[in-house]
């Protein structure tokens, strides 16, 4: 397709359409609910070669969806490209000259899979508070009857930051012979008693909000925009790094002798937003807000807290990756605390523990959490070069057509 509105890099997967599937068989969840049925929105970069064996899954973060790479619209000069489109295209570390890249929204999201913003059939009003909590575990069982649906029986490897590495661990435990790599990013191995805390104010911030409802503000025709701009405001300043906040604005900015940027030349001595790190904020808790269902920020966060894989091994992870399969790469970056390298060396120590075969590194960056999602050098030479190991080891295969390379 030529596109004379959009200039599209040469190294970018390009156009792309998602495709939403439709699965019929009932899911029961952890929590002993059952989904009768549901949509998955899926996105796929790539050509599937004849055994099928170049297949990697991609699995989004708590704000992320199935859109990683490339662009939706030809026609929209101003659109930006997927949320991991440094790392997904031809060239790079996902290349899409060698791989079938597969990304979804997960099950509860809001991007097109079935979710609290969905119609009830029962009801013919959208689910709200009524969609049932969903854990890591029940993501996991969903995107391998996907799998299935695509025909690919082991994945070359799955990959994942923050969120979706913790999904990562899950599939090298719940299908240990259906992946032969996983990658696990800026993860941990369940959250830190602060982390749950911080996802509790988040919460606490979107259900007191007056448009709530109880979650049936669709009912009303609004949505709690001020309690999910203050939920992603708490949030957004947990993912980044001080020295982010610090340097992330103008270099033009006047700033006080306390190093903080202010917006005009003068202090309001009120309530006022002095700071341009205030009005930083608030551009994009509001700006999340319009984008995101509030019901699906509750859930994610409930996702993320109920996640802990040693819980049904006597609080040994070790023991729930002993028969694993895949070999390993961990990594993590020296200015996350919202993940900290400590909670990926706990990773580490534990698949060691189990003998499993496990690759670290420790990266320096000062854009904190959300270092996963950008082109910082060292990092993204790193994945290329692992996943250079995991494209000749698919060459290696038997039996395996070599068409695609």
């Amino acid at each position: 397709m030529e596109n004379t509105l959009k200039q599209i890099p040469a190294d970018s997967v390009g156009i792309v359409s998602p495709q939403r599937l439709h699965f019929a068989e009932p899911l029961r969840l952890r929590s002993g609910r059952v989904i009768e049925n549901y949509d998955l929105m899926v996105e796929t970069y790539g050509t599937l070669n004849a055994d099928k064996s170049n297949a990697i899954l991609v699995c989004h973060a708590l704000s992320g969806d199935h859109h990683a790479a490339g662009f939706h619209d030809a026609q929209n000069p101003k659109e930006k490209p997927g949320w991991w489109d440094c790392a997904i295209g031809p060239g790079k570390p996902f290349d899409s000259k060698i791989f079938f890249i597969v990304c979804l929204n997960n099950l509860g999201g809001c991007a097109g899979s079935t979710g609290p913003s969905s119609i009830n059939p029962e009801t013919g009003k959208p689910f709200g508070p009524d969609f049932p909590i969903v854990t890591v575990r029940d993501w996991v069982n969903s995107q391998a009857r996907l799998a299935d649906r695509l025909g690919i029986q082991q994945w070359a490897a799955v990959i994942g930051g923050s969120l979706g590495g913790m999904q990562v661990m899950r599939w090298a435990i719940s299908f240990p012979d259906r992946l032969r790599h996983a990658i696990v990013i800026a993860a941990a191995p369940k959250l830190s008693a602060q982390n749950i805390a911080f996802n509790e104010v988040a919460r606490q911030s979107i259900m007191s909000d007056p448009e709530f409802h109880n979650g049936r503000y669709y009912d009303f025709n609004t949505y709690p925009k001020k309690g999910v701009t203050l939920a992603r405001m708490v949030g957004h300043i947990t993912y980044l790094s001080d020295a982010v906040l610090s340097n992330k604005f103008g270099k033009d900015a006047i700033v006080d002798t306390f190093g903080r940027d202010l917006r005009s030349g003068k202090l309001s001595f009120g309530f006022d937003l002095d700071f341009q790190v205030q009005s930083y904020l608030q551009y994009k808790g509001e700006s999340f807000s319009k984008n995101f269902d509030a019901n699906t920020y509750l859930l994610i966060t409930k996702t993320l807290d109920y996640f802990d894989p040693a819980v049904d091994y006597d609080g040994d992870l070790s023991k729930a990756f002993a028969n694993s399969n895949c070999k390993f790469l961990v990594m993590a970056f020296t200015s996350d605390w919202r993940f900290a390298p400590e909670r990926s060396k706990e990773i580490v120590e534990s698949l060691l523990k189990a003998k499993r075969e496990v690759s670290y590194l420790e990266i320096e960056a000062d854009a904190g959490h959300d270092s996963f999602l950008l082109a910082v050098p060292r990092y993204m030479q790193a994945l290329h070069a692992y996943m250079s190991r995991v494209a000749a080891e698919i060459i290696s295969l038997p039996d395996i057509s070599r068409e695609s390379h």
